[in-house]
């Protein structure tokens, strides 16, 4: 079974840094794009950092200079490395892959991960 699994998510407080993985798992032939979003309660889904299968990465300016994102090919897993945490980072964080199967590319979404920034 193809899946993403998600964690390093938590209780930090403001000015913090926190790391979280994302690792793909199952039978997969190869994965393109990877991202990382978030979603607030009471708000939409928002996508915080993307990066291409050849390593360009971009961010909203919300998270821009604070965030970054990182990929290893060898063990499939993707890395939102998170610092100078606020408390508006507050979310649950999901992340995003669109991965070759048997079957052909699909995008796939893993369960998420609690970040909560204390002031």
């Amino acid at each position: 079974q193809v899946q993403l699994v998600e964690s390093g998510g938590g209780l930090i407080q403001t000015g913090g840094s926190l790391r979280l993985s994302c690792a793909a798992s199952g039978s997969i032939f190869g994965i393109s794009d990877m991202g990382w979003y978030r979603q607030a309660p009471g708000k939409q889904r928002e996508l915080v950092a993307a990066i291409t299968h050849g390593g360009s990465a971009s961010y909203p300016d919300s998270v821009k200079g604070r965030f970054s994102i990182s990929r290893n090919t060898t063990n499939n897993t993707v890395y939102l490395q998170m610092n100078s945490l606020r408390p508006e980072d507050t979310a649950v964080y999901y992340c995003n892959a669109r991965l070759r199967t048997r079957a052909g590319f699909y995008m796939y979404w893993g369960q998420g991960t609690q970040v909560t920034v204390s002031s």
